[in-house]
């Protein structure tokens, strides 16, 4: 007798009229008419079935933090960091607690499983750290909260940063984060970089930072970034989020930076929602997009993830956890309209990011964890377009949430009275 099977299944590789069986928070069959028993049935329908979304870059200390204690009244990422800055001396753990567990339960309901969480280390009273290691104790049973040490005043610029970072650490944060482009000169810049690989390597963690998120395209800490991994021996290990200078970068410079990507090990992570906002505000006409080059870093064999990055917080007054959302805008800015382009666009929320933290048992193939999702959708590509209906989610083998199908109720005389968002098929 199994837990749970999902039966009818269409998934993302494209196979359809399969079966999932679970039993013991496990995948323990796909296979088409499973001859099996189980406590619950799930029929999907023929509808989507995919494993969880993933966010590979967020920043959980400030969701929900908007209007606190202002308004971004420019909406520029300079003034968005001011702000966090004037925040931290009010923030309390009860609240940073309260916003972070309202937002795990909006990923949970979208069908986001696991979240990589950048939390600020250059308070030294490390309350963020402290109530995000709470968190993420706290929805273990739903959800997988990967937290990286982040100084985003500058691990050299901010005084103590260093040391608070490796205390960070030593409470039980799990990857190492910088901010390059953020230190005051180029080379303090990159001596971050140096000296937080190194750190990274010597306690067998992780990296994950923020690199030249910005329109300049003298911001080349990601080439200093691949150079230590490789160094280092970090290969498989290092991620570059944002790298939006590349958008502003020569295209000869990039034809070798790309392979230096590739050769080191390093993923990337771009953020759609937040750098199509934030970038290119010096620009008049024309206007520069703010995205890195996600298609030629996938050409270049290179990881790309999408994250959300911020949901309401001093640097983004929109969002709501939904990873097809930052799907569907990666799509749009990286002009990635073809069928295939369009799949990757899917996997740079599902798979991809996966891979990138590191996610044990992900998958749909036996074996794997039972954390899946049933979308109301026929494929990755409708998915996207709809940003489709959770319909259901597993964790485990067990139904955590359940949203119904979305339907609009027409009053069109000879018309009929309700549609379903699906294309109508032959």
């Amino acid at each position: 007798m199994l837990d749970l099977i999902v039966r009818n299944c269409s998934l993302p590789d494209g196979r359809g009229g399969l079966d999932i069986g679970i039993h013991g928070g496990r995948i323990v069959a796909v296979e088409a008419a499973l001859a099996a028993d189980a406590a619950q049935t799930l029929d999907a329908a023929g509808q989507l079935v995919s494993p969880p979304f993933v966010d590979a870059h967020f920043h959980m200390d400030a969701t929900l933090s908007y209007g606190l204690p202002r308004v971004n009244a420019s909406g520029t990422l300079l003034e968005g960091i001011a702000l966090w800055g004037e925040l931290k001396p009010q923030l309390t753990q009860e609240a940073l607690v309260e916003r972070a567990l309202a937002y795990c339960d909006w990923a949970v309901a979208k069908g986001l499983l696991a979240i990589r969480s950048h939390v600020d280390v250059c308070d030294p009273r490390l309350l963020a750290v402290e109530a995000l290691l709470h968190v993420k104790e706290k929805v273990r049973p739903w959800l997988d909260l990967q937290l990286v040490a982040f100084p985003q005043d500058g691990v050299l610029r901010s005084p103590g940063a260093f040391e608070n970072l490796k205390r960070a650490l030593d409470m039980g944060v799990d990857v190492v984060g910088g901010i390059p482009h953020f230190e005051r000169t180029m080379a303090d810049g990159a001596e971050s970089v140096r000296i937080l690989c190194e750190l990274a390597a010597e306690r067998g963690l992780r990296v994950d930072m923020h690199c030249d998120e910005s329109d300049d395209p003298l911001s080349r800490h990601i080439e200093t970034l691949a150079f230590h991994a490789q160094r280092l021996g970090l290969q498989g290990r290092v991620t570059g989020s944002h790298l939006t200078s590349m958008h502003s970068m020569d295209n000869y410079y990039v034809s070798k930076l790309l392979p230096l990507l590739r050769e080191a090990g390093v993923a990337a992570v771009a953020n759609p929602l937040i750098n199509i906002t934030l970038q290119g505000r010096h620009d008049t006409y024309p206007k520069r997009r703010g995205m890195t080059r996600v298609p030629e870093l996938l050409a270049a064999g290179i990881p790309v993830a999408f994250g959300h990055d911020c949901v309401m917080d001093p640097w983004y007054s929109l969002g709501s956890g939904d990873m097809l959302e930052v799907a569907h805008m990666g799509l749009h800015v990286a002009q990635m309209t073809g069928q295939e382009a369009m799949r990757a666009c899917f996997r740079a929320v599902t798979a991809t990011p996966a891979a990138i933290l590191g996610l044990e048992g992900y998958g749909l193939a036996p074996g794997c964890r039972a954390d899946l999702v049933l979308l109301q959708a026929r494929d990755p590509i409708e998915a996207i377009r709809l940003r489709a209906t959770r319909l259901a989610v597993v964790r485990a083998g067990r139904i955590v949430a359940r949203t119904p199908p979305a339907l609009a109720t027409l009053d069109l005389p000879g018309r009929p009275a309700t549609v379903d968002w699906q294309p109508v098929r032959n």
